[in-house]
């Protein structure tokens, strides 16, 4: 009577660390199986070590490729490793490609398989992350819907599994770890005291040299310094389209290399505003212990909620408009509304709901 927790990126590590203490909590037997997507081991291990996780039980080093490649190779080594060691239950977390391989390895050797973050939608074809979400939607057998929003989103789908609202676990982990964070993060030594905080990974934005040559424009030209943990998918993409040294060289910016979580959360909590177009920061955002505005920048958001709540604004990509939404805003009072996406019990009730299942 095993539960799988199946990570595959840095945000699923975050986003199931509260899932796997309350696994650890019920003294239930658990797996965590990382499949390597997010391929810098080194990194990846940096968050297992804040977050106080145990390792991986099996680390499958999928790595990088094509999206097809790096599907395939995940669901066939993820496969093999639940054949090896069956579970009772899998849990994926979110929009990845690990996330889709997961459910289909799953559901195809008749495991019950349970989807963290279910029910969002972005209804951007641009995304791959839309039809991984997608359809570990409408295969799993346990959708754990972070809103009511969500909610509905899969009902009107016509969503075949058990539909159980819970909160998001981000929401856990970002007031549990906040304390720890502040205490041992020493990496507004390097920040300036002042700044906007600027992250950006996305295919559909740092693949596009247009897109990409105007965020160089925004952080260049922005109200505040910008600090900005760059990705190196990122850092790929500026020096190919021959604009690296344009940002790395501009006085308004300070580029740093990815960080861990715990540095992550003290730059969100110390910034003056947020500019990124991850979905867990627009959601992390909104914790009462962060609690900071974020400029969208992306066309659309699969998190409607926190621009409903007051905390994001959908800004697009031209440089422009970001640039205005950045100005007016620098001064603008964080919003004092509750974050929509649950009260910080997410992680135990998702497992409460997976013991129960195991029990019957």
């Amino acid at each position: 009577m095993t539960v799988d927790v199946v990570l595959g990126t840095r945000p699923e590590i975050i986003k199931m660390a509260p899932v796997v203490e309350a696994l650890k909590a019920k003294d239930m037997d658990y797996r965590i199986v990382h499949t390597g997507q997010h391929y810098d081991k080194n990194l990846s291990e940096n968050f297992f070590d804040d977050l106080q996780l145990p390792r991986p039980d099996a680390f499958l080093e999928v790595g990088s490729g094509s999206q097809s490649e790096q599907t395939a190779k995940a669901m066939m080594l993820l496969e093999k490793d639940f054949m090896d060691f069956p579970p009772s239950i899998v849990l994926v977390q979110g929009d990845t490609n690990t996330v889709l391989a997961g459910a289909l390895a799953g559901v195809k050797l008749g495991i019950t398989v349970g989807h963290v973050e279910a029910g969002l939608r972005s209804y951007d074809k641009r995304m791959p992350e839309e039809y991984n979400r997608r359809v570990a939607d409408h295969i799993s057998d346990l959708l754990f819907a972070p809103t009511p929003g969500s909610v509905k989103i899969l009902e009107d789908e016509h969503i075949w599994g058990e539909i159980h609202m819970t909160g998001n676990t981000v929401i856990d982990s970002a007031n549990l770890y906040a304390p720890l964070a502040e205490e041992n993060s020493s990496i507004l030594e390097q920040a300036p005291d002042e700044y906007i905080l600027v992250t950006a990974h996305r295919a559909e934005n740092v693949d596009d040299p247009e897109v990409l040559k105007g965020l160089v424009h925004i952080c260049q030209n922005a109200p505040m310094p910008i600090v900005y943990p760059i990705h190196p998918r990122t850092v790929k993409r500026l020096k190919e389209f021959g604009m690296y040294e344009g940002l790395s060289g501009s006085s308004n910016v300070t580029l740093l290399p990815p960080v861990g979580y715990f540095d992550f959360i003290v730059l969100m909590r110390h910034s003056g505003l947020i500019l990124t177009d991850s979905g867990g920061i627009q959601e992390e955002a909104t914790a009462e212990s962060i609690a900071k505005k974020v400029i969208v920048f992306r066309q659309n958001t699969e998190r409607p909620e926190a621009v409903d709540s007051g905390h994001a604004i959908i800004g697009g990509t031209d440089p422009t408009t970001i640039l205005a939404l950045l100005n007016e805003n620098l001064d603008t009072p964080v919003p004092t509304t509750e974050t929509p996406f649950g009260d910080g019990k997410a992680g135990e009730r998702i497992v409460g709901i997976c013991q129960s299942k195991m029990s019957n």
